[in-house]
């Protein structure tokens, strides 16, 4: 667990710092220098690139994640594999931009009336899809040479600076709209331009051709990989972007805003999560190559256990101060406040579950990710259809949260099944249990009618009573190993 606990706790600072800009972006200055509807424009945006992008992979980031242990060489360039996912990533963005050509029409009709400032804007797509795409290819590359930092550095933090950067200037007057929509895209593409340097310097970004040989031995998993990973690439990525483009069509710009807003503080949950996903990835495959059942039993309890730590005192950190929340972002948008209550206690499900995703992903039977993932989309999309018209944004929040629960559940059923792997120990009960007390202490106190006061307050009786009893019966030994860490340097 070293280099995973390394990178997790390196990445999670970043992010963490990351998502203090971004607090100050999206809940203090764009819900009071943008409308809701521009909000809503920014994020469809968003949306729409990445799940393009994740088409125009086709597929080949599922070989580097799963295949590169057996091409790992540096002095031949890992044996070409580069120049073949260039060329892939390459073909597939034409593709990709093809397909947006040929949707357009429906894209425009569908909502000229609901979010026309989005078929303004459309055009916009098409750098953000390359620069997208690309940072996709190169954060997996340096991913599998065991290095799930820096991506994490460049998309939650430098990114996140830019943006700051552009939102002060538009504020100030420097531009007008049109060209701060046009300075955002910049800022959500120069991160790919800095990984591109950053592999080059490193002597990584070596463009040879690859081993023939190698490929021949391995062109069927590579097939399969590519057929599979554009399926579970396009169905992953729809599941996290679905529900803002359902809220626009059934609601419109200006509610895909607000939803958007409120769905921002409940991704906080999620942060410690991703550069976990990322460096644990190249770890599982080398383990799966060996055959390490034991190595992965380890990593998956190890990942539900401190998951869930962060994950549930996060979700209780933010909901006791829920009220606070709508003090600091305008009140036109605690409309979504249980849009934050149900993607966030997806979000803490989704971590208690563990990498079970991941873990089925590297495994020699990952195929059956392809359909658990499917069976993901098509829950969220019917629930989606039928509970936005009939509860606006929080039918959306309540789609996303039984789906979660769903199909995490089919995860842990298949690999309690299959591989004799459950991430749950008795230590999770403990867990619950003192978030419960440490939620009852902060929610007991009174009032104050300063809310910065209320939640530092309220936080720091909810964080030291949780983390106290955490640490006091010992629930995990890497908190504990960093608490004793921590004093011995304060000390010294």
């Amino acid at each position: 667990m070293g280099i995973i606990q390394t990178q997790t706790i390196k990445g999670t600072i970043y992010s963490y710092l990351g998502i203090a800009i971004g607090f100050v972006i999206t809940a203090l200055l764009f819900p009071r220098i943008l409308s809701t509807g521009e909000i809503g424009l920014l994020k469809l945006l968003v949306s729409f690139s990445i799940i393009f992008a994740q088409l125009a992979s086709l597929g080949f980031l599922n070989v580097i994640n799963r295949l590169f242990p057996y091409f790992r060489d540096k002095s031949s360039g890992h044996n070409g594999l580069l120049f073949i996912a260039l060329a892939v990533t390459v073909a597939g963005f034409i593709l990709s931009v093809s397909g947006l050509e040929l949707l357009k029409p429906l894209l425009i009709s569908n909502n000229a009336d609901n979010s026309s400032l989005f078929v303004e804007y459309l055009n916009y797509l098409i750098p953000l899809i390359l620069f997208t795409s690309f940072f996709n290819l190169f954060d997996s590359y340096i991913k599998a040479l065991f290095d799930a930092v820096i991506g994490t550095v460049l998309k939650e933090l430098v990114q996140r600076i830019f943006i700051l950067a552009v939102i002060v200037m538009y504020y100030f007057s420097f531009f007008g709209f049109e060209m701060f929509v046009l300075l955002y895209t910049a800022a959500l593409s120069f991160p790919t331009i800095i990984l591109l340097m950053i592999l080059i310097m490193k002597g990584e970004f070596k463009v040879q051709l690859p081993n023939w040989t190698l490929l021949k031995k391995f062109r069927k998993e590579i097939t399969d990989l590519c057929i599979y990973g554009i399926l579970i690439g396009f169905g992953g990525i729809a599941i996290i972007q679905i529900d803002s483009i359902l809220v626009n069509k059934y609601l419109g710009l200006s509610l895909t805003g607000i939803y958007a807003t409120n769905f921002f503080f409940a991704t906080i949950i999620l942060i410690p999560s991703r550069p976990l996903i990322k460096i644990a990835t190249t770890i599982l495959a080398e383990a799966w190559k060996r055959n390490d059942l034991k190595e992965i039993r380890m990593i998956y309890q190890k990942s539900s256990i401190n998951q869930a730590l962060i994950g549930i005192l996060l979700f209780i950190g933010i909901w006791v101060n829920i009220d606070s929340i709508y003090m600091i972002i305008p009140r036109e948008f605690e409309v979504g406040k249980w849009v934050i209550f149900f993607i966030g206690l997806a979000n803490v499900f989704d971590m208690a579950t563990g990498i079970n995703a991941v873990i089925i992903q590297t495994s020699p039977k990952f195929k059956i990710n392809t359909l658990i993932t499917f069976i993901f989309l098509f829950l969220i999309v019917i629930l989606n259809i039928l509970f936005i018209p009939w509860l606006g944004i929080t039918g959306a929040g309540i789609a996303s949260f039984i789906s979660v629960i769903v199909t995490n559940s089919i995860r842990y059923f298949y690999l309690k099944y299959k591989y004799r792997l459950s991430p749950f120990h008795p230590k999770l009960l403990w867990i619950v249990l003192i978030s419960g007390i440490a939620f009852f202490a902060a929610y007991v106190i009174p009032r104050f009618d300063n809310y910065i006061f209320d939640v530092i307050i309220r936080s720091s009786v909810c964080g030291g009573v949780f983390m106290g009893l955490i640490l006091t019966f010992h629930i995990s030994d890497e908190v504990n190993a960093m608490y004793k860490n921590l004093i011995k340097y304060i000390r010294f």
